[in-house]
């Protein structure tokens, strides 16, 4: 962890903090010229003038240009260098600890689902963008998982609350985090940063900024995180899991070629190899349980002892966990092959960026911003939570993105405006394989294909207990019965490669393993304008608008692998397409090895699901705030919004076309009335808002009825929701040493009308039910203590804490998927020396080891919880030079 030991130190408390504003942070004005003598002198000056300190405010970028977070008329808050380093944010997860409502939490793919004030989209996969969109230096990261990097050598974090669309690049309708990286400077400086701690932690950090010429400047920054042991240990084999190995860099370039133009270059990447996180079971599936009333034939197949298994684990810490032992998930059953291979990611990223501004005699400045991001992922993922093979995935995904803005800026007598253009392409191929060895629903809808095939009469019999009141009503019947049915799987039981009927053990060990996978090629353009209109001395009225196009196409499926689900599909689902769908009176062609097992009964056939979205919209932003003449320090505004999001294709283990379909773009027009205030003479900053939020068309992940499978995931949106709350956040100095920061987010979400259907395929309105991972109530507090306690040595320690009410991951009426109210406590203690570079710290995260997760899953037999990290605690050794 890199400290900018002798600026920080050197202010205390007016530089060690930002407010944790849903509006703005009062914290610290930077002066990246002082040096370790000149902390030395400043904190013994300080030290005479205690009474004089005041909070002060950070420089954010909000609006697209640089001014004091208080007078942005908008929810913001903002973190500087030292408090990122101060309270180890070290990812866009630990902005959790600071900022109450946002939320992280990891689909069991590994992809995080980012939800800001109770706006967010649940989604496994890769290809999707979120409703929180991501920006490093204002180039969009906007798929989240590429934000799986290490976050260093950072100026600052600016997260924005609410539709973002008129300023930043891609539409958001939650909100949009910034971070801002440190821009090479003039002078020659470079640090190095060391933290060892338990799990075998060893991490380092370094950076040096180089002046190459009088108008050029190099900086270069890494930073590498590794663990050698696992915090999650099998209570059946003693192996652990959730190693770390990760690798963040950097390098930046500017430029001055005259005195108006300044270009910057950049290249930030990470690589990812850490360990994949295991579930820990916590139930089962209503269809698996053999205890439940919903329990079908599938119940029996459940893997020898996983029913046992399940049903007594209740796991009472975040270490315990499960998954496939390697001999089930990496051997060659029935010649259909596993995943062998350690469980982990084998992932990297590249991010490249150029800007240009250039300024004019006139006041007006040009700027052109161009962004080129590649992510290429591999991870090997065991959500099975039970010692049984029951599902994993092998990921394959590949993301190209990229972004040109071009902006002109000025200001007349009344108005600051600003205009530009903006153009974005993304192609990208999201892929899987999937292992279904010991899965119970694959297992028993393969033996009933085996069934089928070659015991034909008696599994007749069972799937159709009328087949026996017609044998003993009428014999003849049923012996044509019979003989037809026999004779119809018999034509489907051909293999159409060979001509040849498919083998007891083929039919028996095919449904082990598919493939999902989706092409994407996604464009987005818009125009827009920004004005800042200085009615009066106390008004300003703030109109921004944006248009957009949007188009993609998608082309997609789950299918076949070397023939590994040919057999079940050519006799089960073939025969029972022509029984159960009215319109499908014969059955499909059959499939054909290595292609599309996906089946459209509109088009009775089985083939790639192809689609075409093309959508516009009008985003737009109306603000005024109002400056009191006599009450300088207090700002009043009153917003109202409109942001998109636009339109998701799932890739989902698709037996139906449907489950593939694209979700339309969702809206939300938002009302805001905030204030910011500072009070007791500057000692104390204030924040509050007042939202409400109108949902349109909620993208999310619901269920379809089919009568094969009984209910089917499908993207589906939701005609009408709405959200509302409050955000406050309190920063105050109360002593000259001590620091206090306080953030509270109220928030209700619910859903309007919505006809759906459940889990079991039968109809249902969620009309009342609460959004996923949305806590009614969040609340942190942070306390920071700065002081010099001898001529050449300062004292520091942080105090932070975070606490959530309950929620929901999934159904609200099933405790099941109930995210339980936690609490996580982090703190450090340090020593430093105000005459020279150096800091030795000790610190720890989630000290009062707290179980508590933040995802809960499916995987069709085992309900999962994926817990957060226990207790981690370690020393840090830093150097600036």
């Amino acid at each position: 962890m890199v400290l900018r030991v002798s600026l920080r130190h050197s202010l205390v408390t007016t530089t060690s903090l930002a407010l944790l504003a849903g509006f703005g942070p009062a914290a610290v004005a930077q002066d990246n010229d002082t040096g370790a003598a000149a902390a030395s002198e400043e904190a013994a000056a300080e030290a005479e003038v205690d009474s004089d300190r005041r909070l002060t405010s950070i420089q954010v970028t909000a609006q697209r240009k640089e001014e004091s977070v208080l007078d942005v008329p908008m929810s913001i808050q903002a973190f500087g260098e030292d408090q990122l380093d101060d309270l180890r944010v070290n990812s866009v997860d630990d902005l959790q600890s600071v900022i109450p409502s946002f939320t992280v939490s990891q689909s069991y793919q590994g992809v995080p689902t980012y939800t800001l004030r109770g706006i967010g989209f649940n989604t496994i996969n890769v290809s999707a963008t979120s409703t929180v969109g991501t920006y490093v230096d204002e180039v969009a990261y906007p798929f989240p998982f590429m934000n799986s990097g290490p976050v260093f050598d950072v100026n600052r974090v600016e997260v924005l609350k609410g539709p973002q669309g008129t300023l930043f690049g891609r539409n958001t309708t939650a909100g949009l985090i910034n971070v801002v990286t440190n821009k090479p400077g003039d002078e020659f400086e470079g640090s190095l940063g060391l933290d060892v701690g338990n799990y075998d932690t060893i991490n380092y950090e370094g950076m040096i900024n180089v002046p190459l010429a009088d108008n050029v400047q190099a900086r270069f920054a890494a930073r590498h995180e590794s663990s050698e042991e696992g915090w999650q240990v099998s209570d059946l084999t003693g192996q652990d899991r959730g190693t770390i190995d990760k690798t963040g860099f950097r390098a930046a370039l500017a430029w001055q070629p005259t005195s108006n133009i300044d270009i910057d270059l950049s290249w930030n990447g990470w690589t990812n190899n850490s360990d994949t996180i295991g579930g820990q079971a916590i139930g089962l599936t209503p269809a698996t349980n053999p205890l439940s009333p919903f329990a079908g034939g599938a119940a029996a197949f459940n893997a020898p002892g996983v029913v046992d298994y399940v049903l007594n684990n209740n796991p009472t810490d975040a270490e315990t966990a499960e998954w496939a032992p390697t001999s089930a998930r990496a051997s060659t059953q029935f010649g259909i092959s596993g995943f062998d291979g350690p469980l982990e990611e084998d992932s990297s990223f590249n991010a490249y960026k150029l800007g240009v501004d250039w300024r004019f005699d006139n006041g007006m400045q040009l700027s052109s911003l161009t962004g080129y991001n590649d992510l290429q992922r591999e991870a090997l993922l065991d959500w099975s939570g039970a010692p049984a093979a029951i599902l994993l995935q092998d990921i394959d995904a590949e993301i190209e993105s990229f972004s040109q803005e071009f902006r002109l800026e000025g200001s007349t007598g009344i108005a600051d405006w600003m205009v530009g253009v903006y153009y974005s392409k993304d192609e990208i191929t999201d892929s899987n394989q999937t292992l279904l060895r010991d899965n119970a629903n694959s297992n028993f809808i393969s033996t009933i294909a085996t069934g089928l095939a070659y015991d034909t009469e008696n599994t007749l019999r069972l799937l159709n207990p009328a087949l026996v009141q017609l044998e003993q009503a009428n014999p003849a019947a049923y012996a044509a019965a019979i003989a037809q049915q026999t004779a119809f799987i018999n034509s489907l039981n051909v293999d159409p490669e060979t001509g040849l009927p498919y083998s007891p053990a083929e039919i028996l060990g095919s449904f082990q393993k598919y493939r999902d996978i989706g092409e994407f090629e996604s464009t987005s353009a818009s125009i827009f304008a920004n004005a800042n209109w200085r009615l009066t001395p106390e008004w300003e009225l703030i109109t921004g608008v944006r248009y957009t196009q949007d188009e993609q196409d998608y082309i997609g499926c789950s299918g076949d692998i070397d023939g590994s689900m040919q057999p079940n599909v050519n006799i089960f689902n073939r025969f029972f397409f022509v029984g159960f769908y009215p319109d499908v009176t014969a059955p499909p062609a059959p499939l054909l090895e290595n292609s599309c097992n996906t089946y459209s009964n509109v088009k009775n056939s089985f083939g790639p699901v192809e689609s075409n979205v093309d959508e516009d919209n009008l985003s737009w932003r109306v603000v005024a705030n109002y400056t009191p003449t006599n009450m300088e320090n207090l700002l009043l505004f009153g917003s109202v919004s409109k942001g998109y999001k636009s339109a998701a294709t799932p890739v989902n283990a698709a037996s139906k076309a449907e489950q593939n379909f694209p979700a339309t773009q969702e809206s939300l027009l938002a009302y805001e009335l905030g204030m910011k205030a500072g009070l007791l003479d500057g000692r104390m900053q204030a924040n509050a808002s007042l939202f409400y939020y109108d949902y349109e068309d909620k993208q999310g992940a619901q269920f379809f009825p089919d009568p094969i499978y009984t209910a089917l995931s499908q993207l589906q949106n939701a005609p009408e929701a709405k959200a509302y709350g409050l955000d406050a956040e309190v920063t105050w100095l109360l002593t000259d040493e001590l620091t206090a920061i306080g953030g509270l987010t109220l928030l209700n979400t619910e859903y309007g009308s919505f006809d759906t259907f459940d889990f079991a395929g039968q109809p249902t309105n969620v009309e009342g039910d609460p959004f996923l991972y949305s806590p009614e109530t969040a609340a942190s507090l942070t306390l920071l203590y700065d002081k010099p306690i001898s001529p050449t040595l300062g004292l520091q320690a942080t105090l932070n804490g975070r606490w959530q009410s309950d929620s929901t991951a999934g159904d609200p009426d099933n405790p099941l998927y109930d995210i339980d109210s936690y609490g996580i406590l982090n703190g450090s203690i340090g020593l430093y020396s105000l005459e020279s570079g150096w800091e030795v710290s000790l610190w720890g995260r989630n000290l009062t080891d707290e179980y508590y997760w933040q995802q809960i899953t499916s995987n069709a037999n085992v309900i999962m919880r994926f817990a957060g990290k226990p207790r981690t605690y370690g020393a840090s050794l830093t150097y600036r030079f």
